[in-house]
């Protein structure tokens, strides 16, 4: 084999090179992308909903918040990012115009619609996704559910972002870790682009301590989601690649060592179903 490709490394459980990797992972996400939502609910019985929601209550952002949602193409968090901030904004509004009692209506109307026209406050969320399909995926779904306005779409590396050091106040990457070819990089690049004070948050299929839920997730993993693959997308491969790719991720102490080693402070995590999922947490001081 040329010695220019690089370091072995694992597809699922094959070995491949680094070159063959990234193609192969971005065959996968290219072929399951249309079907992506549908089967991320078969698999995971709906749940990675919850998961998404309890992120965001996680990162609990405030209007005018700089967001950097890395391998989200779908735009599942981008929305709720978008959800989150405009209610929040909505109290915030609500709560100023009950301070000012003695406003006539006319006044109150307008400043309403003033502070209303700027539902999210200045916030901005930049989704960046390696993957063509995904991203357009993804614009159309904003498109169908009415998301614009403080949105916008990037095709970029995880391990090489196309953004200037010290940009966003929040980066997350949700189910997209494990996928990336070095892990290490894309800790390094999420920390040169947040700003100093950022939190970098990782939502990621874990590892279970309990032997008997372990051997009941092995079963239903490798014996059924392969199968809800083959039905829903028409896609064994795709999906048993899936599955390995979980059972190859470092487990959540070895995980938040990488985080720290890639200069973050404060890091944690918070499993979630006994760890099969885990939510990671990290500052940039």
């Amino acid at each position: 084999r040329a010695l220019a490709a690089g370091p072995e490394m694992h597809f699922g459980f094959q070995t491949v090179t680094e070159a063959e990797r990234r193609e192969k992972i971005y065959q996968v996400f290219e072929s399951v992308a249309k079907k992506y939502d549908v089967m991320n609910d078969s698999m995971t019985l709906g749940i990675h909903r919850v998961w998404k929601d309890i992120l965001m209550h996680k990162m609990n952002p405030s209007p005018g918040t700089l967001l950097l949602d890395v391998a989200g193409g779908t735009g599942d968090i981008a929305f709720r990012f978008i959800n989150y901030v405009r209610s929040v904004r909505e109290h915030q509004l609500q709560r100023k115009l009950k301070h000012h009692q003695n406003l006539s209506w006319q006044e109150i109307f307008e400043s309403y619609q003033k502070d209303k026209s700027n539902s999210l406050g200045d916030s901005q969320v930049v989704v960046c996704d390696i993957n063509r399909e995904m991203l357009k995926v993804g614009k159309q779904k904003a498109q169908h559910l009415g998301y614009s306005e403080g949105l916008s779409w990037v095709l970029g590396n995880a391990e090489e972002l196309p953004f200037d050091d010290d940009k966003f106040d929040v980066y997350t990457i949700a189910f997209g870790i494990r996928n990336v070819t070095r892990i290490d990089l894309a800790l390094q690049e999420a920390y040169r682009v947040l700003k100093p004070g950022g939190r970098f948050l990782c939502l990621e299929f874990s590892h279970v301590s309990n032997p008997l839920l372990s051997r009941l997730y092995d079963l239903y993993s490798f014996q059924v989601i392969p199968v809800l693959g083959e039905v829903i997308a028409g896609d064994w491969k795709s999906y048993q690649y899936l599955v390995e790719s979980i059972r190859r991720f470092p487990p959540q102490e070895e995980l938040k060592a990488m985080i720290e080693d890639a200069g973050f402070f404060k890091v944690d995590y918070e499993n979630l179903n006994f760890g099969i999922v885990a939510i990671h947490s990290g500052f940039k001081l």
